[in-house]
């Protein structure tokens, strides 16, 4: 009984060990020394609560102010060496029934809780005296103590024990924390807990999506910033960052190709690029529709391409690109600028799917030309005939700007004139025209300042002269007119193939009008232009002519308008005619597509109802009925009913934000076969200004700091900061 139950060894102890029955001191006055003493088992703190269940004994000590530390020291050890067999081995000492009340309260109420009172030990030792057996006279007493509900009375061999209810019961989730979330304006209060893995990821997020060097994670003040947001926030290694960033590469890579393998048609964007380590990257990006209807373009490689740079060296590196990535017979197109070398791949590529029969309309539209390149290197060539006019003003920004003093002075110049402008003097780069450009603006607005600088500085030699200012503000107005249509064509989420047939006519206009300017430096910029206007696209370019007719703002009418105004008179027609056919041909194609899988689900549903196959034998009746699914009231094909249709006509608010491929998800219904047409052209890029714009991050990656970094973890951070973005 006294080994299973701590109240009569503490009781013993007790009566053993203190001098006065009662606590009273011998000057007769109450003692006020320590008044109790809990015992904690040592695997459990109050504070915690970790534990299955604990006991705490709370017992007046009647001590004599004189005899306190005699008394305790005789009275401590003995019962640390008694109860050393028990789970008592931490002593707690309350100095006041508050502190007492208050370690109550820091109790968990889930745990068991013995509570002695020194009432109940002098009534045992009251009963002792009269020969009652304590125990028996307990069980009739009433239990106030609230403690009790967590126990329940057994009796084992004659003797009564307590035992707690809770023991071998779910503990309930470990303590968290509370926090705030704002959810759409309202704060609603939540469970926060620290979540040490998901830290990690996010940190990998920050670091790959804003080009982060990954020894920013050693610093001591980053170290410093999370733990002021977090003081559990462990601090990272350069290493472990790395090793986390691969690790997420892959599985993102991983999704990835689970998502591509629910796409049909993936067109390609390529472009080359050389870093500052001197090797050479390619850059492969697919473009295609979600089921959402909406473009998405993923980087899919960014790997390292070693020389010789040849066009089947481009050919191998994009064939083991799509082998990887499990879409090599889903290409649709491929976008490449104008290298001769590229020739060469396009050619290789194109033999490898037509052996495989896996090349679309013969080919056709397989390789499309970027536009933006074909423009640089139209206006490249006509700014050859103003290139001293250039050159000037070029030479007269870089003397000005090379020295803080003249800046000075020059802008000093233009507050004296109150003049209106508040552009900069800004030098260009040579070999990029639209900043060219906009050097050549700058320094019109400025232009009367120049000269009166020239007065006060005597060491400048490059002021240009009237006539100068004269040609060099006509290039800037043809210029204007080549950066409005480069922007449309390098927006950052790249157009649709529809919009591009107006902006090359925005070209060729510019350039009819300036072919009857009388002067002769316009005239032969005009033909330079011309010519390479007519070297790429003297022929009909049927992506943009067939993305323009599926367009319901124009169809056919604007290929009946512009062609007449782009080609010659005696070869307009034929171009048209070449759409017609295309059109027809294309249209064509998918619909035999898709006669193919209605006549493959046909043909599994006779073989799952074998009874009913011999009964439902097709004949050539239920094939032409088959292939000619689409034909309606009147014999015409959806093709022949969009197009006989008049043009939609969206508001003027909507006309220029008009999205051609929300209008045919919402008529997908309408023209089922025409609608997976339409959103595969549609969705084809003209240029490779997404591979391009790789390359600018690819610089801020690898930086003059971190220039050793490895091809593969370039890779990884370039084409996984894409897809996070």
């Amino acid at each position: 009984m006294e080994k299973n139950n701590p109240k009569p060894q503490i009781r013993s102890l007790l009566l053993n060990h203190s001098p006065h029955r009662r606590p009273h001191s011998p000057d007769g006055q109450t003692s006020t020394g320590l008044s109790a003493l809990v015992v904690v088992p040592d695997f459990l703190s109050p504070r915690h609560g970790d534990a299955v269940d604990y006991i705490s004994t709370q017992i007046d000590l009647p001590l004599s102010r004189r005899g306190d530390v005699d008394c305790i020291s005789t009275f401590l050890p003995t019962l640390q060496r008694r109860l050393s067999s028990s789970r008592f081995s931490r002593l707690h000492f309350v100095e006041s029934p508050l502190q007492i009340q208050s370690f109550k309260k820091m109790s968990r109420p889930t745990k068991a809780n013995i509570v002695i009172d020194m009432e109940d030990v002098d009534k045992d030792d009251e009963m002792d005296e009269m020969g009652i057996d304590a125990t028996e006279a307990k069980t009739s007493r009433k239990k106030r103590s609230v403690v009790w509900k967590e126990f329940e009375i057994i009796t084992n061999s004659g003797d009564m024990k307590a035992r707690s209810t809770l023991v071998g019961k779910d503990k309930g989730p470990k303590q968290s924390l509370l926090s705030f979330d704002v959810i759409e304006g309202d704060e609603m209060l939540s469970i926060f807990k620290y979540d040490k893995g998901k830290v990690r990821e996010e940190l990998v997020k920050m670091f790959v999506v804003h080009e982060y060097p990954f020894r920013m994670v050693e610093h001591e003040f980053f170290t410093k910033f999370c733990r002021s947001l977090n003081p559990k926030y462990e601090p990272m290694k350069r290493q472990t960052l790395k090793l986390d960033c691969m690790k997420m590469y892959i599985f993102e890579k991983e999704s990835l190709k689970l998502a591509l393998a629910g796409i049909n048609k993936i067109s390609l964007t390529s472009d080359l690029w050389t870093s500052n380590q001197s090797i050479g990257y390619m850059c492969l990006t697919g473009h295609f529709l979600d089921s959402e209807w909406k473009l998405q373009k993923r980087i899919l490689n960014f790997c390292p391409f070693k020389p010789p740079h040849t066009g089947l060296a481009i050919a191998d590196s994009i064939s083991e690109c799509l082998i990887d990535w499990g879409i090599e017979d889903k290409i649709y197109t491929i976008t490449l600028d104008n290298a001769s070398l590229n020739d060469l791949a396009v050619r290789v590529l194109k033999e490898n799917f037509e052996a495989k029969e896996k090349l679309h309309f013969g080919g056709k539209i397989f390789h499309v030309q970027c536009c933006a390149h074909i423009l640089n290197l139209m206006v490249q060539d006509g700014l050859t005939e103003v290139r001293d006019v250039i050159e000037n003003i070029r030479e007269s920004v870089k003397y000005l700007k090379l020295s803080p003093s003249r800046l000075y002075k020059f802008n000093e110049i233009v507050k004296s004139l109150k003049l209106s402008t508040s552009k900069r003097l800004i030098l260009d780069v040579p070999t990029r025209w639209n900043s060219t450009y906009v050097m050549l603006e700058c320094a019109l607005e400025n232009k009367s300042v120049f000269s009166r600088y020239k007065e006060r500085d005597y060491n400048y030699k490059w002021l240009p002269s009237d006539e100068d200012w004269k040609r060099a503000a006509e290039v800037s107005k043809f210029l204007e007119v080549i950066n409005d249509v480069t922007k449309v064509f390098s927006r950052r989420k790249y157009p649709t193939s529809n919009l591009f047939l107006r902006q090359i006519w925005k070209v060729r206009k510019m350039l009819n009008d300036m072919s009857t300017d009388n002067k002769d430096f316009v005239k032969r910029m005009t033909l330079k232009m011309k010519e390479k206007f007519d070297k790429y696209w003297g022929e009909c370019n049927l992506v943009m002519a067939i993305g323009a007719v599926l367009d319901p703002r124009y169809k056919m009418k604007l290929i009946l308008y512009y062609f007449p105004k782009i080609y010659p008179a005696d070869d307009f027609q034929r171009h048209i005619d070449d759409v017609r056919e295309s059109l027809q041909f294309l249209y064509k194609e998918y619909l035999s597509v898709d006669s193919q899988i209605n006549s493959s689900m046909s043909n599994a549903t006779y073989d799952s109802k074998p009874s009913q196959a011999k009964k439902q034998k097709t004949d050539d009746f239920d094939e032409w009925v088959i292939t000619n699914s689409d034909i309606i009231h009147g014999n015409k094909s959806e093709i022949d009913m969009y197009l006989d249709e008049g043009v939609y006509k969206p508001g003027n608010e909507e006309y220029e934000d008009f999205d051609a491929l929300n209008w045919w998800k919402a008529n997908s219904l309408k023209f089922r076969h025409l609608s997976k047409m339409a959103r595969d052209i549609l969705s084809i890029p003209i240029t490779t200004v997404a591979s391009e714009s790789a390359f600018s991050a690819g610089g801020r990656v690898l930086d003059q700091y971190r220039s050793s970094l490895k091809p593969e973890t370039v890779q990884a951070l370039i084409c996984m900061g894409d897809w996070l973005r």
